[in-house]
């Protein structure tokens, strides 16, 4: 089996390739872009884990078609929670993944805890201020480890096959917490600041982000402080037969600076 990996760089598509034999990493380094078909090596691919970078493009369907014709037998996809709802920017893919006519596999994380060391919250913690408008509200941060892991799982077991994972952790950890762990675990002082849904869509848009993509994060964190988004999956359990890692666990094996 050759299982080629979308976003072979990112959070969860190293881990996947890591865990993988016969990986082949496809990332906009290596020339690869979901956009131009010419750059969409398929020959030899059995499984693809599929991963859509950019919530505003509605690639993925072409890709999906393109890979089936190709040979890929096995489909995994990286979506989001609610996407099986019209209208979600990711709706469209899971149907595109759902009516191959192969073998695939549906994962809907909820907030990656990497999103603290690796994503778009690690600067304020570097700096000592996490600034979001999420209230009070928590959400039960998921490791990427476990989303590798299930991923894994399903590009390489059959008993996977027409599956949707809901993947979190065991629970509901607010972000004033979650920092606090942090801060211990790196021995200096961070904060947590709630700020304003609208204050945050404009500094997001300041930093280049576009419009509709800085109000759909907002809006899912201004949901935590409403207490929306934070319900338990099962995804982990049921797809690995263990419980997910705790965001204890991931605080203490990561690396802060």
């Amino acid at each position: 089996m050759t299982t080629l990996i979308l976003g072979g760089t990112g959070k969860t598509g190293r881990r996947v390739a890591q865990r993988v034999r016969n990986a082949r990493i496809a990332s906009r380094a290596g020339g690869f872009d979901l956009g131009d078909p010419a750059s969409w090596a398929l020959t030899g691919v059995t499984a693809c884990y599929l991963v859509e970078p950019d919530l505003q493009a509605a690639r993925l369907p072409r890709f999906v078609d393109h890979a089936v014709a190709a040979g890929v037998s096995r489909l995994v996809l990286l979506s989001a929670p609610r996407a099986g709802e019209e209208g979600h920017p990711l709706h469209a893919a899971e149907q595109a993944v759902r009516g191959s006519g192969v073998g695939w596999t549906i994962l809907r994380p909820q907030w990656f805890a990497q999103n603290f060391s690796e994503g778009p919250w690690a600067p304020g913690i570097r700096a000592g201020v996490l600034s979001l408008p999420a209230g009070d509200g928590g959400a039960p941060f998921v490791d990427a480890e476990d989303i590798a892991d299930v991923a894994v799982a399903a590009l390489t077991g059959d008993r996977h096959h027409g599956e949707v994972y809901d993947l979190t952790g065991p629970r509901a950890v607010g972000f004033g917490e979650a920092v606090d762990v942090i801060a211990r675990a790196a021995g200096r002082e961070i904060e947590y600041v709630d700020v304003e849904p609208e204050a945050f869509v404009e500094r997001q848009i300041s930093f280049g982000v576009p419009s509709p993509v800085a109000r759909l994060l907002t809006g899912l964190l201004a949901d935590l402080r409403e207490g929306r988004g934070a319900d338990l999956g099962d995804g982990v359990e049921r797809a690995l037969g263990r419980p997910p890692r705790t965001f204890e666990r991931f605080v203490a094996a990561t690396t802060w600076t």
